[in-house]
């Protein structure tokens, strides 16, 4: 009996040394990981991630040869920052490589960092807010068509512009990345202000690019949604192309009841 309560005791033990021994684990990874977090701020991912071409102060670098590898952000602010970051413009693989939208490499919370960091490089454009439950969407859709639609095309699909650069469609802009490029004029794009565009205009377009995403198409087939000169363009192709199909079917029907009707008056 004795030998028995003694095993059952070691048992305890053992089973209590490996309790204790699992939290003392438990405990240290967490300890670790939010080590890990709190040192993984916005200073070390620009650092690790963006001072080879930005330098460390944000003024960009030059090389030895005089080739700019990396622009000046000082002044890229809240704005061009997030907007930057967030749709994968940014970082490159190359500092030659072209700023084309893509998965964006940090998350929310990196991204977040990130914005607070470089915006204290300079003067910039802040994080603007968006209210697309208020916005007006005809209204939005006079601001677009008067500042937007020449470079972004009427249905927002892009288009070309000069020195081999292009406008980038819009289909795949989430609201703030709207209202970010808009105050803040990434790439060719101008820079649209609040005393150019107040915040209603701002809620405003950015609802109608919203809108333009899934728009509604009471016209028929959309073909694309590529705008009206290339619409037209397939549509005038398709009647034609019908019209001469037509053309050539009644003209082959009149040669064969011209025949029928020789070999009618030819015949006994």
């Amino acid at each position: 009996m004795t030998g028995m309560r003694r095993s059952g005791h070691r048992r305890v033990t053992v089973v209590k040394a490996i309790v204790v021994a699992l939290a003392a684990w438990g405990f240290s990874t967490r300890v670790h990981a939010s080590i890990v977090s709190d040192t993984v701020d916005g200073r070390t991912l620009y650092t690790t991630g963006c001072s080879s071409c930005h330098g460390v102060d944000g003024r960009g670098v030059t090389t030895a040869d005089g080739r700019i590898r990396g622009v000046d952000i000082t002044h890229a602010g809240e704005a061009l920052t997030y907007f930057q970051l967030s749709t994968g413009r940014m970082p490159l693989n190359r500092s030659d490589a072209p700023t084309v939208r893509k998965p964006p490499v940090y998350d929310a919370a990196q991204i977040a960092a990130l914005v607070e960091y470089v915006a204290g490089f300079g003067d910039g454009p802040r994080m603007p807010t968006v209210d697309l439950a208020s916005a007006d969407l005809a209204s939005g859709g006079e601001i677009y068509r008067a500042n937007c639609q020449a470079c972004h095309s009427a249905a927002g699909a892009g288009g070309a512009l000069s020195y081999g650069e292009s406008a980038p469609a819009l289909d795949d802009s989430a609201p703030l990345q709207v209202a970010t490029a808009v105050r803040s004029g990434p790439g060719r794009m101008p820079v649209f202000g609040p005393d150019v565009m107040d915040q209603h205009a701002l809620d405003d377009v950015t609802r109608y690019v919203q809108y333009l995403r899934e728009p509604e198409d009471p016209g028929g087939a959309p073909l694309g949604r590529v705008g009206p000169v290339p619409e037209g363009f397939v549509a005038l192709t398709l009647g034609i192309g019908v019209l001469l199909a037509a053309v050539f079917w009644i003209g082959t029907r009149s040669r064969i009841e011209r025949r029928r009707q020789g070999a009618v008056h030819d015949g006994p």
